[in-house]
This record gives C-alpha cells, sequence and structure tokens, in this order.
C-alpha cells in the first residue's frame, strides 16, 4: 500500500509540472522556480519513511535518534520549554504499530511522573536551494483525547536548524519552524516560526510568529491530516507557508524579519522532530501553558502515518 501511495505521489507531482508547463501557471506547493523565473522545477522527495515494520519495533535507527532524559546532555533544563515528562526509547512510548505507523505515547507511572517519548532526524540538511523550495509534510493524528482529560498535552512535528545540534544554545537565532503544534487538546493546528534573538527580535520571542486554524473536516484529535511547512527561495521575496490538508493557513516573509535574521534562519538545513511533551510553556502570547492535572488521562498516542520532504533540485535518498 505505502509503495502505491509513492508512486501515486510522484505520478501526481509529474502531473502537475507538466500542467504548468502547458498552462504557464506555477503551483507553489508543487513547483518551484530555479531563479525565479523561467519554467518551474518539480520538488524530489529527499526524504520519506513510513514508518513500516513490526509491531514494536522502534524506528529505523538509520533516519532517526531518539531522545532520552529530560535535555540534551549540557542544554536547558526540560528542554528549554518547561515540559515535565521524561523522554525514553521505552515501546511503552515510543513503537512501530504494525500497520505503517509510529505512536508516540505519554503514561504516567505509580508516583506520578510522566514518560513520553521525542525523536529527530539523523540528516540535518534539510534546506531549500537558493531559487528553490523545500517540503516538509507528515500525517498525523494527533492524540485523540480533548477536555479536563487533553490537560498538559503537547504535540509537535516541527524543525530546529543544523548549527543546534551540539549546541543548544544558539536557539532561537538558528531557526525554528514548527510546523503542528497542539495544546490541551484544542480543535487548533498552530504553526510558528521562531528567529532572531530572545526576548522579543523580530520574531516577538519567545511568542514566535504564529498563526493557528481549527483542522478541515474532522476534528485535528478526531482523524489524520496532512501538516506541511513550504520555504520557498523562488520568488523576489522569500517567505514560509503553513498547510494543514492543502489548505495554506499562515505566512512569514524575510520583509518582516530583515535580510540577517532569514538568512540565520532559512539558508542552512534543518532537522526534523516529532514528540509529545507535557506540561511545558507553550507560548503564552498563542494559547497559553500545557499543565497535566489528577484529570489528565496517560497512555493517549500521536499516531505518524508518515514523514516526508522533498525539494526542488534535490535527489532522492
Amino acid at each position: 500500500m505505502h509503495a502505491l501511495r509513492r508512486r501515486w505521489r510522484r505520478s501526481l507531482l509529474c502531473a502537475v509540472a507538466a500542467l504548468a508547463a502547458v498552462s504557464a501557471l506555477t503551483l507553489p506547493s508543487a513547483t518551484a522556480g530555479e531563479d525565479g523565473g523561467g519554467d518551474p522545477a518539480p520538488l524530489a522527495e529527499v526524504f520519506r519513511d513510513d514508518f513500516d515494520g513490526a509491531a514494536g519495533s522502534p524506528p529505523d535507527a538509520a533516519d532517526w535518534i531518539v531522545d532520552t532524559g529530560t535535555s540534551y546532555p549540557g542544554g536547558p533544563a526540560n528542554w528549554g520549554t518547561g515540559e515535565i515528562q521524561t523522554y525514553t526509547d521505552s515501546p511503552e512510548n515510543l513503537r512501530k504499530d504494525g500497520n505503517g505507523n509510529l505512536t508516540i505515547t505519554p503514561r504516567r507511572d505509580a508516583s506520578g511522573g510522566w514518560t513520553s517519548a521525542r525523536i529527530e532526524t539523523q540528516r540535518t540538511d534539510f534546506a531549500a536551494p537558493a531559487g528553490g523550495v523545500m517540503r516538509i509534510e507528515a500525517r498525523i493524528h494527533m492524540p485523540d483525547i480533548t477536555g479536563a482529560e487533553a490537560l498538559g498535552y503537547w504535540p509537535a512535528f516541527w524543525t530546529l536548524g543544523d548549527a543546534y545540534r551540539g549546541n543548544y544554545w544558539n536557539w532561537p537565532g538558528i531557526g525554528e519552524f514548527d510546523i503542528m503544534e497542539n495544546v490541551n487538546g484544542v480543535n487548533s493546528v498552530w504553526g510558528v516560526l521562531h528567529c532572531g534573538t530572545a526576548p522579543g527580535g523580530p520574531c516577538d520571542e519567545n511568542n514566535g510568529l504564529g498563526a493557528s486554524r481549527a483542522c478541515p473536516g474532522t476534528s485535528c484529535q478526531s482523524g489524520f491530516h496532512e501538516y506541511a511547512l513550504e520555504l520557498d527561495r523562488s520568488g523576489p521575496v522569500e517567505e514560509l507557508r503553513w498547510y494543514v490538508d492543502g489548505q495554506q493557513y499562515h505566512s512569514v516573509n524575510a520583509d518582516q524579519v530583515g535580510a540577517g535574521t532569514w538568512a540565520d534562519l532559512a539558508h542552512h538545513g534543518h532537522f526534523v522532530l516529532l514528540n509529545v511533551a507535557m506540561g511545558g510553556a507553550f507560548p503564552d502570547g498563542v494559547a497559553g501553558h500545557a499543565t497535566p492535572t489528577d484529570a489528565t488521562r496517560p497512555g493517549v498516542p500521536m499516531v505518524v502515518d508518515y514523514v516526508s520532504v522533498e525539494q526542488s533540485g534535490g535527489a532522492a535518498q
């Protein structure tokens, strides 16, 4: 099934590129101009994980790093956000389900402490080439929980700039793209850019430049949705665009933050992360804190169908 889906997606991209050439229209989510003009270049898939494998198995070590503990070695405590869980590599928290999905499941132990999971790609070189486009996408079912039972849940699909790995003290200047964030089981997806300096700066840290909307059709919690981000360097003003199920709901361009800040956040590689935090300082200017209570119900997973990265001019790996 996953092989058929991959072939279908590649056929669709080729068809869209052909249609664009015939009609002289450029569709931003499927094509990119190499130099801001001329013929559009199709996006090529450079990374994909469909999470195929036996039930209970971990994500493939060749593609993913499993973060554990309460911080990076020598990095900010509680992952820099005040979240209260401990990340583990236990299959109780992180596992393939045998049906082509990855599950990340928060658990509460007998003493009331929380565990969960967080992974990040081995690769840190996902980038939009000069004059091109990068698209990062995942199909995700957020934890299916709402109301008082959802208090404290903070699922996320996001990126960090490559220079963060091994440093851990250069945020937010290296850029953070929050492609999908949610908190407390609210029917909304948030897309946020973090950049510049903190507090304040061009990205209004620690809030970031964000927007949100309800998920189309089914609620965010009750079904799978496709969450995507495009970094477009093909036009006269470079920009980031956020999508849910193909519908754009947020954008930030280089003019909004300044050329130097933009280069620092966009003109280099990023790595991709997936996690479910419990508690923590979800930006106050966006949605308030995520705070578990005695009513919070453990054991509700975030389910990830696939993650893909596409780039104009890239080669599949």
